[in-house]
């Protein structure tokens, strides 16, 4: 996999290649509810400004709060209707643990999917929850393979 390296403030910024960048309503809820909740790390923030680069087992995303720059519409909850984000993880089972012991509404609880890829079956144990303004987070945890 390649990475984009930039150079911020000094610090030496890894970026994977697609890095998708939400809108939040709410800055402080939504890097809490990534932060606490879910475990990602700051790996760079422009406090004054409301911007996060957040990274947990590899993955990235940003946060922004609204600011009416790049907006392609109106913004109405639930946002990012019609995706969902899937992120591969060791193991949901912290992940999931954590949300419960915060009393936090998960959508699908973990469940095991089969997809095939050709004339293999890929397996993921996976759950779904919304972050505060909507967005929808897939954690997936490869399983195994078998013939399809």
């Amino acid at each position: 996999m390649m990475l984009i390296i930039r150079i911020i403030k000094n610090h030496i910024m890894k970026f994977n290649k697609l890095v998708p960048e939400l809108k939040v309503s709410d800055f402080g809820k939504s890097l809490e509810f990534y932060t606490k909740a879910l475990g990602f790390s700051i790996l760079f923030q422009r406090e004054e400004s409301g911007f996060a680069i957040l990274g947990f087992q590899g993955s990235q995303i940003m946060l922004e709060k609204m600011n009416g720059r790049w907006l392609t519409g109106k913004l109405e909850r639930p946002f990012g209707r019609g995706i969902n984000f899937q992120i591969e993880v060791r193991s949901i089972a912290p992940i999931f643990s954590k949300l419960i012991k915060k009393k936090y509404p998960v959508m699908v609880k973990p469940h095991e999917n089969w997809y095939r890829k050709g004339n293999v079956m890929l397996g993921f144990r996976e759950f779904l929850v919304t972050d505060p303004d909507g967005y929808l987070l897939r954690f997936s945890q490869p399983v195994g393979r078998k013939r399809a």
